[in-house]
């Protein structure tokens, strides 16, 4: 039996954060969902339903947060010792609602997290295309190919997103006993859970059901060596558990290359 685990879930009516929330009850964790639309309680809780960990279910609003403060009350009252993060406007909206959520709340969280001591483990789930340098494992074609398409369609989302990671990768580095773990999945979708392929990839596109995202994150999560890093991830051939071991075991960090790495 996995010892018990306090997770506090930011946007957990998220479609990833829905297949991730049983995933972490069933290892008997116990978790608080946080939500923005009170109609949706009912059915997040049937999620907890039959479950060996406790589900909780608060109602908060994500774009209020404008200050580590506030984010650091949240996490006073939850007390958990991990924290996914899994929300965002997802480019929807006005932009100023992307940047409010995406990169100032996310960033709030990140920072009131690592000035909690009993926090030690951050999951941000990202996107692959979320850097500001080409990696040494893309081509100058495939960087270009993501400069003009995916970045040229995502340009807000991608500035929001690019700026929390960042965040969460120098803030994880300032405790040893933290780690900031950037989960960085292609093109989502809505496939069965199933292979992968994980850390430094050597292709900007895919796809990546969320299903396999939220079990990567419960993978991440339950890794007892998992260090600060950015973990870039697409449908593939390597099977979960060996590929998060791997990864782990390795210390690969797909941050390498970027101005803070």
């Amino acid at each position: 039996m996995a010892s018990l685990h306090n997770v506090l879930l930011l946007g957990g009516s998220g479609k990833v954060a829905q297949l991730l929330t049983p995933l972490l009850l069933k290892r008997s964790w116990n978790v608080t969902s946080i939500i923005r639309d009170p109609a949706q309680i009912a059915n997040l809780e049937k999620l907890g339903e039959g479950q060996s960990g406790k589900l909780s279910v608060l109602v908060r609003s994500l774009e209020d947060v404008t200050s580590d403060a506030q984010a650091k009350s949240l996490i006073d009252e939850v007390k958990p010792d991990y924290v996914v993060w899994s929300a965002g406007a997802g480019g929807k909206g006005a932009p100023e609602r992307t940047f409010k959520i995406d990169r100032d709340a996310a960033s709030h969280f990140i920072r009131a997290s690592v000035a909690t001591p009993s926090v030690t483990k951050f999951v941000m789930i990202s996107f692959i295309g979320s850097r500001l340098t080409k990696p040494s494992w893309w081509t100058e074609e495939i960087w270009q190919e993501d400069l003009n398409t995916t970045r040229k369609v995502l340009q807000k989302y991608y500035e929001a997103k690019v700026a929390a990671d960042q965040v969460l990768y120098e803030e994880g580095k300032k405790r040893t006993d933290f780690a900031g773990i950037c989960l960085r999945p292609g093109a989502l979708t809505l496939e069965p859970a199933g292979n992968v392929r994980l850390g430094k990839i050597p292709v900007a596109k895919g796809t990546s059901s969320r299903a396999s995202v939220a079990n990567l994150t419960a993978l991440l999560l339950d890794a007892p060596n998992v260090k600060n890093s950015w973990i870039d991830m697409l449908d593939g051939d390597e099977d979960p558990e060996a590929a998060v071991k791997r990864v782990v075991d390795e210390g690969v960090d797909a941050a390498e290359g970027e101005p803070f790495y």
